[in-house]
């Protein structure tokens, strides 16, 4: 079967097995930041972007892809630049195992595109599909508001 949909700003077009997930084809390419965790939809471990909307990989049939715009954290920064929420979870001691990391970035990025005010309670809620062992979740509350309110405040998107 093949698909043809924007991937990290780029036009792709895949062959693929029925029944394969965007998940298994995007660790079949390589993106690592799209981790294999619960394969259940629960853990976040394997979050990307759909169309700006946080959604776990490992639920998600590559031919219900098609004309879509998916993103990873691979689109987001390079080693020399990192994204403003990658900075702040560095910052805040934020990004312990690093395992749920990717996840919660992009969770708390499409929370940012929504533009509505930023606020801990919602914050909380987008990390809400991210488990998370290591951290107990209060760095990376706090980097998220450093970040999002930061961002508000100077009257521009992190």
């Amino acid at each position: 079967m093949k698909v043809q949909f924007e991937l990290n700003g780029h036009l792709v077009e895949a062959t693929h097995a029925p029944g394969t997930t965007l998940m298994e084809y995007l660790r079949g390419e390589e993106l690592y930041s799209v981790k294999h965790g619960c394969d259940h939809g629960e853990c976040g471990a394997c979050a990307v972007l759909v169309d700006s909307k946080s959604m776990n990989a490992c639920l998600i049939l590559m031919h219900t892809v098609s004309g879509r715009k998916i993103e990873t954290l691979e689109s987001f920064s390079t080693h020399e630049k990192l994204h403003p929420l990658q900075k702040s979870f560095l910052k805040e001691g934020a990004a312990q195992c690093g395992f749920c990391t990717p996840g919660m970035i992009l969770s708390l990025e499409a929370l940012d595109r929504e533009g509505a005010e930023i606020d801990e309670a919602q914050v909380r809620d987008a990390l809400n599909g991210n488990l998370c062992r290591c951290t107990g979740y209060v760095k990376p509350v706090k980097a998220a508001l450093s970040t999002l309110k930061a961002s508000r405040n100077a009257g521009g998107k992190s």
